[in-house]
């Protein structure tokens, strides 16, 4: 079995690899996909956090390329014609970031609710507001949670410790624990009037792309936060800055944004109560060692000619 592995990460991941097949040829990749040994005959690709054109970069110079697998839990960016029209398995790392995701959307809601950042701002007057009621508690909030995987379900369980209604949607509704109901996509609007914190953790498709329109926030208690750690194009951009100058959007918390990095200019830096991070929600010392664990599993799987786990379905994007 011979291996494309990035060298940035080859001395940590060497050990998973030889865990499950010691007798494995790896053969590194520059971050411009430039191999360091002959890469012909590789069946296997682990993509890092290097543009797509690396990747196929690979697979147009390695035809025998059966299976690639990304440190990322979305795919929209990989879904290039030298995969799917081979057939090549793409497998991603669903789960990985699931927990520091979850907890990053907490502290938005804990910044919005207890205006954190505005609190920790020099100013004498905030030491004569003793009695100001304009700090919130998310318990008995409702939060709607957009997209229920891994992820959506670590949120929900911190939404639920904390007292929270927790409302949810995914493609096929169940019953689902710490959630008070579970609809389909085709009836995620009818939760908006009862949400006070919407969560996109949705994969990005052609079916949710601008899914979060005009009509969409129009339907939200007025006042609501909007937090997305998905894509930002689910958002239609537009439509979320009217709602958030007229009121209706109580503000925003946007670990993903419609342009990354966002240009200086753009109008969402001066929009009122919102909140931008540079994408980094999934960010945590754990990441690393949870995708290589998910892989290293992968890798046994295949050498065993067993189905492998996280498998993106390639005709729905996800």
């Amino acid at each position: 079995m011979k291996l494309l592995i990035p060298r940035r990460i080859r001395d940590a991941i060497e050990p998973t690899i030889r865990a499950v097949a010691a007798d494995a040829v790896i053969v590194p990749l520059d971050d411009d996909g430039t191999p360091g040994a002959d890469p012909h005959g590789a069946d296997v690709l682990l993509r890092w956090w290097t543009p797509v054109s690396v990747m196929r970069r690979s697979l147009l110079e390695v035809p025998g390329i059966r299976w690639v697998h990304t440190p990322s839990a979305g795919v929209d960016h990989l879904l290039i014609p030298e995969l799917i029209e081979r057939g090549v398995i793409l497998t991603n790392s669903a789960g990985a970031t699931a927990i520091p995701i979850a907890e990053f959307t907490l502290m938005f809601m804990l910044n919005h609710a207890k205006r954190a950042i505005a609190l920790t701002r020099p100013d004498p007057a905030l030491w004569q507001r003793a009695d100001d009621a304009s700090l919130l508690e998310l318990a008995g909030r409702t939060v709607t949670i957009l997209g229920f995987g891994q992820i959506g379900r670590e949120i929900a369980r911190r939404c639920a410790a904390f007292g929270m209604r927790v409302l949810a949607v995914r493609r096929r509704p169940r019953p689902e624990p710490d959630v008070a109901r579970v609809v389909g996509v085709a009836d995620w609007r009818t939760l908006l009037p009862e949400t006070d914190y919407l969560v996109i953790a949705l994969p990005l498709t052609d079916a949710t792309r601008g899914m979060v329109d005009a009509a969409a926030l129009a339907r939200l208690r007025r006042g609501a936060y909007l937090i997305n750690v998905a894509r930002g194009a689910i958002v239609d951009t537009d439509a979320m800055l009217a709602a958030l100058h007229d009121g209706r959007l109580g503000g925003a918390g946007l670990d993903a944004l419609p342009e990354e990095p966002l240009p200086d200019a753009h109008p969402l830096w001066r929009a009122p109560n919102v909140t931008i991070t540079p994408h980094i929600a999934y960010s945590s010392p754990h990441t690393r060692e949870r995708i290589f664990a998910i892989f290293g599993e992968n890798l046994r799987r295949f050498r065993a000619g067993e189905p492998l786990c996280n498998v993106v379905d390639l005709a729905a994007g996800y």
